[in-house]
């Protein structure tokens, strides 16, 4: 979902030239400068290097649930996936900057009692420590913006449930509630600007994406 959102940013924002997308599944989506690759490994990219160069800029969206997960499974798909795109992006680009959609409460310690938490903290924890420029976006509450959809049902019940009282929601949780709208044009203007603070909470992409 919010990566279905940040693409559709990507796609509005007329100082973006190219835009590639990696995944499992093709984005439904049709535009000139779009160009997509459809992956079963998400894991090894050493036949596709010289695809991967001249990037200015790697919008990390992938994750998961952590409900009903081991640790183990769980941490291969958080942090091990996101290490493997990363490395290859750093070695082939090293002036790229990297922003990774983590979530509010992660756990930097990488020591609390709660499993996601301390996995996107290890994952956060690695990125930061990177040769590249990394962001971490930690959003709460998003509300999906512009026909974009979950492919979760329980959160598309949520989402369906809660719109009407979104807009409310916003004015009154300005740092727990941000939108795939905002959370796409905060990460098209950090790539580009940059920021103080690399670890961005909902008031920070809110205020980004100049809400």
């Amino acid at each position: 979902m919010i990566g279905g959102g940040v693409l559709i940013e990507c796609l509005d924002e007329p100082r973006i030239e190219t835009v590639l997308t990696i995944g499992r599944r093709a984005s439904g989506r049709d535009h000139p400068k779009l160009k997509q690759m459809v992956r079963s490994d998400l894991s090894d990219f050493a036949d596709i290097r010289d695809e991967l160069r001249g990037y200015d800029a790697c919008f990390y969206c992938l994750g998961v649930s952590a409900a009903g997960m081991s640790e183990e499974a769980y941490r291969r798909v958080t942090l091990d996936l996101t290490l493997a795109a990363a490395d290859v992006l750093a070695d082939l680009n090293p002036e790229l900057t990297f922003c990774y959609v983590s979530g509010q409460g992660t756990d930097s310690s990488e020591q609390g009692r709660i499993m996601w938490a301390r996995v996107k903290g290890a994952t956060e924890n690695r990125l930061l420590s990177m040769s590249i420029p990394a962001y971490m976006f930690r959003p709460g509450l998003v509300q999906p913006m512009k026909g974009v959809r979950s492919s979760t049902r329980s959160y598309r019940v949520l989402y369906g449930l809660t719109a009407p009282f979104m807009p409310l929601l916003r004015r009154l949780l300005p740092t727990y509630v941000t939108t795939t709208e905002d959370l796409g044009r905060a990460m098209v203007r950090v790539s580009m600007e940059g920021c103080e603070n690399h670890i961005l909470d909902p008031g920070d992409i809110n205020e980004l994406a100049g809400r």
